[in-house]
């Protein structure tokens, strides 16, 4: 069934920390970092992102990044939308988001989106790197989910269980017709 709209997850899933990779789990960067943009410099966009997304756009298909932040929801989406900024991929999403700090506020988030658009959940894919914050919460609420492979995914434990699985975020166009 193809999808019409794919939501995806910021930190491990867009953009890394050059140093580390997927070895460690990315948010280390915000809490070395005591001022708000310092953590930029240590962030880098992943290899076939821009790609993706690029030819995600030509299909039409409607993209939403949702990123969970620690900080209060004004200041929250100021971050989230300058680190898009950052790596000028302001046009690749219809509908940027900074969700709550509690596992299902992503769920909610795109039950909310999909209300919005008029799409079914079966026309949805959630890409994310963390399992108790991008897959599960999709998963909980219906919507197919992709997790993209990582060093700390496999330290968590729950890698082994899920069986759809991303080495790279380009995997995922045999996911979405």
């Amino acid at each position: 069934m193809k999808k019409k709209i794919i939501f995806f997850d910021g930190d491990g899933t867009l953009w890394y920390p050059k140093s580390t990779k997927y070895k460690e789990k990315p948010h280390w960067v915000y809490l070395k970092s005591k001022n708000t943009n310092e953590h930029y410099r240590h962030l880098v966009m992943i290899p076939t992102v821009l790609s993706t997304l690029r030819k995600l756009k030509k299909m039409g298909i409607i993209t939403v990044l949702l990123s969970t932040h620690p900080h209060p929801p004004k200041e929250a989406d100021s971050i989230i939308n300058h680190k898009v900024s950052h790596f000028k991929l302001n046009s690749f999403f219809d509908e940027i988001h900074a969700t709550r700090e509690y596992h299902q506020s992503k769920g909610e988030f795109i039950i909310k989106i999909l209300k919005k658009y008029n799409i079914p959940k079966s026309k949805a894919l959630m890409i994310g790197d963390n399992y108790h914050w991008d897959y599960k919460p999709a998963v909980d609420v219906g919507v197919d989910a992709l997790l993209i492979e990582s060093e700390y995914m496999k330290k968590d434990g729950k890698g082994r269980r899920i069986k759809r699985v991303i080495k790279r975020l380009s995997n995922i166009f045999k996911y979405i017709s």
